[in-house]
């Protein structure tokens, strides 16, 4: 015997003949709870080391203060914050998917991941913004690429996503316990709900329209500086930094654009009279393209190391160090000679994590990151 993964219940309430029964449809994504529980898993690990090892770069050891720094520790954090949040979806696809936390934790996870995966998305758009004003030698530039208007732009970002996190848990009117977390809803009784989430679709194809734009012209940019001029000396640096404009727009597109190009459907589907057999494909195609959307935070910090040669040179250090300091330490228990420890040094110089000096990030590196 096969199990439905929908059930339709036509309901109506008896004062309210004249409106349309409302479908009740009860999903049941079995096949996806490992799946999900598994590479939650994997996401909160590369992305808690990930982003704490970005952050303490950022704020201990890269000393540069301008605008793509800000931008960069508001994101390492926003990403931070919504790993923190990915435990508590393991633990409830783990449990058969029941939820025995209490139902406001629910809600308070649930604006959390999403707020912090917007903030993120948000500031992405303002650092392609940033880079393109950078190539361009735009007027405006000296006043956007100052650090104190990236700190203003921040906190106006952080403000706005907590107070719409306070208003999602004050408006809340769902009430009592429930074992469901995460789940498909219907939003009949709180269309507003669903407004809001198309506005904020709204916003990230307009964020995604910015850095389409930023990027590719870029990245052409600096092809076309590459080709017209093969004989100069950062033509190949040119070059390689135009392909690496592309590819973070590629990681960005890959990461953003499934989710939300569901999403449409998804909440219309909310507000809709809508078979409980679409409705079961359009739940389990969300949650598959959700997992891209918080692979992302696990990807940011690969951007910060493969794209930042500063940032690159302080955690090869960083590494060179450990690996200097384990051999003293092995040569020490077998007492070697003073001659060979001098020799391991000529190898791997001592480097303290205090005093790294950053090399100066070369112009084509800047635009990038």
């Amino acid at each position: 015997m096969t199990k439905n993964n929908t059930q339709f219940f036509p309901t109506a309430s008896p004062n309210t003949t004249s409106k349309i029964p409302q479908p009740t449809c009860q999903t049941d994504n079995t096949s996806l709870q490992v799946p999900l529980a598994i590479f939650y898993s994997l996401f909160f690990l590369f992305g808690l080391s990930g982003n704490l090892l970005a952050l303490w770069v950022f704020l201990r050891v890269h000393p540069k203060k301008n605008s793509v720094r800000i931008f960069l520790i508001n994101l390492a954090l926003a990403d931070l914050l919504l790993v923190i949040c990915l435990p508590f979806r393991v633990i409830y696809h783990s449990n058969n998917d029941r939820w025995v936390l209490p139902s406001l934790l629910c809600t308070m996870v649930g604006i959390i991941f999403y707020m912090n995966m917007y903030i993120s998305i948000v500031l992405l758009g303002f650092i392609s913004v940033d880079r393109y004003l950078k190539v361009q030698r735009s007027s405006c530039r000296r006043v956007f690429l100052q650090s104190r208007w990236s700190v203003l732009l921040c906190n106006v970002i952080w403000a706005v996503a907590f107070v719409c996190g306070i208003c999602f848990i004050v408006l809340d009117t769902e009430h009592g316990e429930s074992q469901q977390c995460f789940q498909y809803k219907h939003l009949y009784e709180s269309k507003w709900k669903a407004y809001f989430n198309f506005a904020i679709v709204g916003m990230f194809w307009l964020v995604y329209g910015a850095l389409v734009i930023s990027y590719g012209r870029i990245g052409m940019k600096l092809l076309s500086a590459s080709k017209e001029k093969p004989d100069f000396p950062n033509a190949a640096k040119y070059n390689k930094t135009a392909w690496k404009s592309f590819f973070v727009l590629f990681l960005f597109t890959i990461c953003f654009v499934p989710y939300h190009s569901v999403r449409i459907f998804y909440i219309m589907s909310q507000i809709a009279n809508t078979s409980c057999e679409w409705i079961s494909v359009l739940d389990k195609t969300n949650e598959e393209v959700l997992l891209l959307s918080a692979f992302n935070s696990c990807l940011d910090p690969v951007m910060y190391f493969l794209f930042c040669s500063s940032i690159r040179k302080v955690i090869l250090r960083i590494i060179c160090n450990r690996f200097r300091q384990q051999n003293i330490r092995g040569l020490n228990s077998s007492s070697n000679t003073p001659q060979e420890l001098t020799n391991i040094s000529a190898v791997v110089p001592m480097t303290n994590a205090k005093d790294v000096k950053l090399s100066k990030t070369t112009e084509t590196d800047k635009v990038v990151l």
